[in-house]
């Protein structure tokens, strides 16, 4: 059991006219260390093959504060900039253990602008926060309460694509358990069902994307024809990026309730492992896929279990869930995709989907019965491609 975790409280906040101005420029001057500490480890790697630390990064910015060129960076809180250093080291660590890509630059108008504030940097008291260089509290929509006697260690501000201001504070929770069950639940992930489980039930797909196709699609048109560069492109794409960011909290906030109803249902609960960056080479569903947004409704499975008590197997993304007959365990040779129902040669007739989540929990209850790992393989029999079948499948 979980006895504390580090946990993020996100929350909405109205800054004022002189906030906006700070964090703009905050924004602003993060950027602008970020990329030259990229382009400074880049060209050391390339021309005299050396490797450079956060360290000498570090040394870099106070000299760059120290020239006529680059005084602004002085005028804002020295620790964001500290802390884009740190990130970048990350990403060079992560590049070398071949986690991650090599880091790229960050876009003025791509990049999703955020500033991280350590404790020296802010001061949180009696429910207020004030950033480091401003003279008033933040204006917070306090949506939930920060846990009793918590106190952030880190304070994260960021502005989205469509303008809207957000505040995470990290800080230490104790997750209350969950009172204990015996119940277990296999899930089949889906498209026209979002996921089918073993019990029976079906959870129909809300589809958000689909639901405001049209919506985005006329903001969309709006915006490729106005003027690059104009104040009326601005303003088109801020309406563009409010579309999207309505489909994102609809999707987040629907996989939350279901994630947690289905953590709080069951101790024992069995997923495949599906490889969506391979499923989504699958241009004809590719949007469906990624609507169905199937990897975050995993992580929020995997992080929740944790914190709850619970136990979460991930099988094999090769196991025949579909072909399987969960009655007699005969394994069908073939199984057409236009196939929804089906009978078995022992006499039962099966839901396709029904009939995975069935064979998915099985074989999820064998792998916590026999003590074996519970890590998918990453070998693909035969050299085949990791995308499974059923995404061939055409939306209806």
């Amino acid at each position: 059991m979980i006895t504390h975790v580090k946990r993020a409280f996100k929350y909405r906040f109205y800054p004022t006219d002189a906030q906006t101005a700070e964090l703009s420029r905050t924004f602003g001057c993060v950027r602008k260390v970020y990329n030259m500490a990229l382009q400074a480890r880049t060209e050391a790697w390339s021309v005299r093959q050396e490797r450079v630390n956060y360290n000498a990064t570090s040394a870099m910015l106070t000299a760059w504060k120290k020239t006529e060129e680059l005084a602004y960076l002085s005028e804002v809180s020295s620790v964001p900039l500290q802390q884009t250093l740190r990130h970048l080291q990350g990403a060079f660590t992560n590049f070398f253990a071949r986690r991650a890509k090599y880091p790229r630059f960050k876009s003025k108008r791509k990049s999703c602008a955020s500033a991280e504030y350590t404790s020296s940097a802010f001061r949180y008291r009696d429910g207020k926060l004030t950033l480091a260089k401003m003279l008033e509290p933040l204006d917070i929509v306090w949506s939930r309460p920060l846990p009793e006697g918590a106190r952030p260690s880190t304070v994260t501000v960021s502005r989205d694509a469509s303008g809207r201001w957000f505040v995470s504070m990290l800080c230490d929770d104790i997750p209350v358990p969950m009172p204990a069950t015996t119940a277990a639940v296999g899930i089949d992930a889906g498209i026209t069902s979002l996921v089918t489980l073993s019990t029976g039930e079906k959870i129909t797909n809300p589809k958000h994307e689909r639901r405001d196709r049209a919506r985005l699609a006329k903001a969309q048109r709006n915006l490729s024809r106005k003027a690059k560069g104009s104040a009326n492109r601005a303003k088109a794409r801020i309406k563009v990026a409010k579309v999207h960011a309505r489909i994102a909290d609809r999707r987040r906030d629907f996989l939350h309730q279901l994630t947690t109803r289905l953590v709080r249902e069951n101790q024992t609960l069995v997923i495949e492992d599906l490889t969506v960056r391979n499923m989504v080479k699958n241009h004809t569903l590719a949007r469906s896929i990624s609507d169905a947004a199937w990897t975050d409704m995993r992580m929020m499975l995997e992080y929740k279990a944790q914190w709850y008590g619970r136990n979460l197997v991930v099988i094999d993304r090769w196991f025949p869930s579909s072909k399987l007959c969960s009655a007699c365990g005969t394994i069908r040779s073939k199984m057409p995709l236009t196939v929804r129902t089906w009978t078995c040669d022992c006499g039962a007739t099966h839901d396709r989907d029904v009939n995975a989540a069935k064979n998915i929990l099985a074989a999820g209850l064998a792998v916590t019965v026999c003590g074996a790992g519970v890590r998918p393989q990453r070998s693909t029999p035969g050299g085949q491609s990791a995308m499974k079948q059923k995404t061939s499948r055409r939306e209806p």
